[in-house]
């Protein structure tokens, strides 16, 4: 079966950091690994919860710390995307995690801007930047470094949330919702992937976002069920993240399947790929294995990744027209 042709809605790119990248980082800029060799560095890739996949994930980050470093992920990434079927991506960075080390905003935004920039030309995928704010640290931070960020004007198209969910709702960030929204960019946000379910409907009424990333706790409320299904609000699910960091119990108790009979406008993507065992094409791979997934059903999942993008509707109309050559073709297969 090719590739099937695909938007990547929810993928952090400081989840793309491949272990053989990490490494050739780490001697480039003279950093000891804390790890001897990539066998005993991918032992670790052993999550029991979010937080425990957290702080891996934030302690490999300190091998970024040029805009080389940071563009050279950033490809590393689109290159095996493409491969993946991806054809548009929407991909978050999380600025505050390499503040916090003493990197600047410009050399993090710069560095994955300056790739993003030629991204359709050399490899086919449209893009777009999303700045994701760290809701364990504090509201006033966030802030602070979102108005570094339009003053600086980087080349984002929205805000995020992210990071460490329970106990950090998103009631805490409406002032910084506020703030986006006023700048005139998309609002996204993490929301019912280890919280609770009343986190969605905080999201969604008063921090007013376009989509939800993950979501997959509202199946404990059948009311916000009815009311995602009513309102296409895209959700950006992510199997494989999910039982990686034991979200759900295993792949076959998944809800997508579910959540798709239901009508509900999910997505499949990659989240923290390097992390999580597979890309967007991994996904979709298990996926159908798992549940039996026809070539419509892929179709209608891709195409919800596609309408529930921010690209332009020129691009969207692209995209779903490759989709359907898609279709035709598994008919005739």
């Amino acid at each position: 079966m090719s590739k099937l042709p695909c938007a990547e809605l929810h993928l952090h790119i400081e989840g793309t950091l491949e272990p053989e990248l990490i490494f050739e980082l780490a001697a480039r800029n003279g950093i000891e690994l804390p790890y001897a060799d990539l066998d005993e560095l991918r032992a670790r890739y052993e999550f029991t919860d979010l937080q425990s996949f957290l702080d891996l994930y934030y302690a490999n980050m300190n091998v970024l710390r040029t805009e080389a470093d940071f563009a050279d992920m950033t490809r590393a990434y689109l290159k095996r995307a493409a491969a993946a079927g991806v054809r548009h991506v929407e991909m978050m960075v999380d600025p505050q995690a390499h503040l916090v080390r003493g990197v600047s905003l410009e050399t993090c935004i710069n560095g994955v801007a300056s790739v993003l920039a030629v991204s359709q030309e050399e490899f086919g995928v449209s893009s777009a930047l999303i700045a994701a704010f760290l809701r364990d640290r504090s509201p006033e931070e966030a802030a602070k470094v979102l108005t570094d960020l339009l003053d600086m004007n980087a080349p984002i198209i929205g805000i995020g949330l992210d990071s460490a969910e329970v106990g950090n709702p998103p009631e805490n960030f409406v002032p910084l919702y506020e703030q986006a929204r006023a700048a005139g960019l998309k609002l996204v946000a993490h929301a019912g992937e280890e919280g609770p379910s009343h986190y969605i409907e905080q999201a969604l009424d008063l921090l007013l976002v376009d989509r939800i990333d993950h979501g997959i706790r509202c199946m404990d409320d059948p009311a916000l069920v009815e009311r995602l299904e009513r309102d296409q609000i895209p959700l950006t699910i992510c199997p494989l993240s999910n039982v990686r960091l034991q979200a759900v119990d295993s792949l076959e108790s998944h809800p997508l399947p579910l959540l798709l009979e239901q009508g509900l406008n999910v997505s499949v993507n990659s989240d923290d790929p390097a992390y999580f065992g597979g890309y967007v094409d991994d996904n979709f791979a298990v996926l159908r294995e798992t549940f039996d997934l026809n070539p419509a059903q892929l179709a209608q999942l891709a195409g919800n990744s596609i309408t529930g993008s921010f690209a332009a509707a020129e691009r969207k109309d692209e995209l779903l027209a490759e989709l359907e050559a898609w279709l035709l073709v598994q008919g005739t297969e």
